[in-house]
């Protein structure tokens, strides 16, 4: 499978409507991870679980609304907030503010939801309503813009901002002239969101400059890796699914 690579806005246009986009960016089974805007006032969908995948949710324009558990814990996510929710957790969101919501949708693994954007929840892993109250909110991550666990290096700092095993999500600020030599992985895909500066990416035997707003996602057996040129720092949204000890090897560094 090639490595996907797409600059600001690029992908899959779903829905692009006043009220709501939604862009695909990667449908892979191990991860689909979708670009979404909400519209004020938009509302998302009933309150449902999922018993086999991990739902997430980073924002990063705007605040998104999200409601866990049967508590119905309330959680205002405003941007470089994660929201990661596993099987079982009651959860629903919507945009409770006047201004527009932008956000990553992320499912770990596909569970299905790669055909629902394509018109077809017969076989997603959903129960809307569920009878079981299932588990706490406590159980889910709220990581807020400062959150998660924050490793300095010398040459980054590392936020771990959710590890929920079939997946990792990971802010990474690098220093200039940073670089991780070309490499795969066999178990997982890895992927990844630029927030800010420049990064050079290698996939394949291509190199790719990306900025703020670009994706780059390599599934197992594709060579990658990447550098960041400067002249300042860059920031980096790292997802790992599954995680197959990814965050356990950054805090043993």
């Amino acid at each position: 499978m090639d490595a996907i690579v797409l600059g600001p806005g690029d992908g899959e246009v779903v829905v692009d409507t006043p009220e709501r986009s939604i862009v695909l960016k990667a449908g892979l089974d191990q991860l689909t991870l979708s670009e979404f805007r909400y519209g004020p006032g938009m509302r998302g969908p009933v309150p449902h679980v999922h018993h086999r995948h991990v739902d997430g949710f980073y924002v990063l324009e705007g605040e998104l609304q999200v409601l866990l558990g049967h508590d119905w814990k309330r959680v205002v996510a405003g941007p470089r907030t994660l929201v990661l929710i596993p099987p079982r957790v009651l959860h629903t969101f919507a945009n409770d503010s006047n201004a527009h919501a932008r956000f990553l949708n992320i499912h770990a693994p596909d569970g299905g939801f790669l055909d629902v954007l394509h018109g077809d929840r017969s076989g997603f892993d959903n129960e809307d309503w569920p009878d079981d109250p299932g588990r706490p909110a406590a159980d889910a991550t709220v990581a807020s813009p400062t959150g998660g666990e924050r490793l300095e290096r010398d040459d980054r700092v590392v936020t771990i901002k959710g590890d929920a095993g079939d997946v990792s999500i990971l802010e990474i600020e690098f220093e200039p002239t940073f670089s991780v030599d070309p490499h795969e992985h066999a178990d997982h895909v890895d992927a990844f969101w630029v927030l800010d500066g420049q990064v050079e990416f290698t996939v394949g035997d291509d190199v790719v400059l990306a900025g703020a707003g670009s994706f780059v996602a390599a599934p197992p057996a594709v060579r990658h890796g990447f550098a960041t040129p400067g002249p300042g720092r860059a920031t980096l949204l790292n997802l790992h699914a599954p995680d197959a000890g990814f965050a356990a090897s950054v805090r043993s560094q």
